[in-house]
């Protein structure tokens, strides 16, 4: 099989969350560990961060390793889901893992794939830990993908366990009060290892100081510190919480010496050293068209305090779902007073535009609806005037087609 045709394989085999949702997701993590017995165990063979939480976990991520690498350690970063390329998953020093090593590793072990039954995410964990292994990272960070008691990623034991806050997102499957949702991200919390929580959240705090003290992990809350001194390359308001939370963090792990210079210049260079797209992204200047992957109520909430620090004559916003998305709660943060581009992201879980157009009417969410994310995105390029603003967002999908 030739690279597409390996991944088309991938995505094929049994369902995939990404694409369908709730019936994508595993009970245990008897596969995972299965396939990591398999393959010698690889993640037992390098040092780790583990990060979890509802949002910023992916910026974080990506601060986390620009620092490490301007603190000149090899360093590998895994991440979910992709925006454009497969291969963004895995990268070492920002580079993401070749084409030809994703072949490689599937045609290697097809048939135990195959005999297994493995998701389309067990094998990506697997093959992100074998080569981490292969190519001697000195610390890999990782990110959760769902959840975190069950999520494949947890069969590590990392250096520091991270959690950036909890929100209100996938219930259908980690349940529907915040409560619940804490208690299965707190699934990542290892024994004797350091952990981090982002935010402090006054109605779930004990959840994480219960668990940590059962562990014996010691737990500090990034929210309280100071790190305003620290700037970062990537936009957006909200980046000032994950900075707080990668500063923690780092300074948790015993064994890598960070110098003052390296956190200054990692947060300066993280797109540069790691090749981050989507957060809070501009695409065009003239007109000024602004993309970002926040897809829930907490992620959206702080966008849309954002938008409106910007200046523009009229707001434009292409607008797409997941079908699992509590539309009551999202639907309320936009504002009326923007012409909307209503679509369909070109995936199964996609919300039916027209349940979508229906829906924003009830809020006041006026607009046109349309048959693909680039047929919308083009027609909001078509209508606006100078000085007048594009937002794409709702959902990773619908940025991932615009960029």
């Amino acid at each position: 099989m030739n690279y597409e045709e390996t991944v088309n394989w991938m995505f094929n085999q049994l369902p995939m969350y990404q694409n369908q949702g709730k019936k994508a997701y595993k009970e245990d993590l008897t596969n995972i560990l299965k396939l990591a017995t398999y393959l010698n165990n690889p993640e037992n063979k390098f040092k780790s961060i583990h990060v979890g939480g509802t949002n910023g976990k992916g910026s974080t991520s990506h601060m986390m390793a620009s620092v490490l690498q301007e603190a000149g350690y090899k360093v590998g970063l895994y991440t979910s889901p992709h925006l454009k390329n497969f291969t963004e998953r895995i990268r070492i020093n920002g580079e993401e893992i070749s084409k030809k090593e994703v072949v490689s590793f599937i045609t290697k072990h097809k048939m135990f794939f195959e005999e297994n039954q493995l998701s389309f995410f067990e094998m990506t964990v697997g093959m992100a830990f074998d080569y981490f292994v292969r190519e001697k990272v000195d610390i890999a960070i990782i990110e959760v993908g769902l959840g975190g008691r069950l999520d494949s990623t947890n069969i590590i034991t990392p250096e520091v366990s991270v959690i950036t806050n909890i929100g209100l997102d996938h219930t259908q499957i980690l349940g529907d009060t915040l409560e619940k949702i804490a208690k299965e991200k707190a699934g990542i919390i290892k024994t004797n290892i350091p952990l981090v929580i982002g935010e402090k959240q006054e109605s779930i705090k004990n959840i994480f100081k219960k668990k940590a003290k059962e562990l014996y992990s010691e737990i500090t809350f990034a929210s309280e510190e100071n790190t305003e001194k620290y700037k970062t390359d990537l936009l957006g308001d909200y980046q000032k919480k994950n900075i707080k939370t990668a500063v923690v963090s780092l300074k948790k792990i015993k064994r890598f010496h960070v110098s003052e210079e390296s956190f200054v210049k990692g947060f300066g260079n993280v797109v540069k050293n790691t090749n981050l797209k989507g957060r809070w992204q501009i695409l065009k200047e003239s007109p000024k068209v602004i993309c970002d992957t926040a897809h829930n109520k907490e992620g959206l909430a702080y966008v849309m305090k954002q938008l409106k620090k910007e200046s523009f004559r009229k707001l434009h916003i292409v607008l797409g779902v997941v079908s699992d998305k509590n539309l009551k709660e999202i639907l309320s943060l936009f504002p009326e007073k923007a012409v909307y581009y209503f679509c369909k992201p070109k995936i199964e879980r996609g919300m039916n535009v027209d349940d979508l157009f229906k829906e924003g009417k009830e809020y006041g969410l006026k607009g046109s609806k349309f048959t693909s994310v680039k047929e919308a995105y083009q027609k909001a390029l078509q209508e606006v005037k100078e000085n007048d603003l594009i937002y794409v967002g709702g959902s990773t999908f619908v940025v991932a087609e615009v960029i």
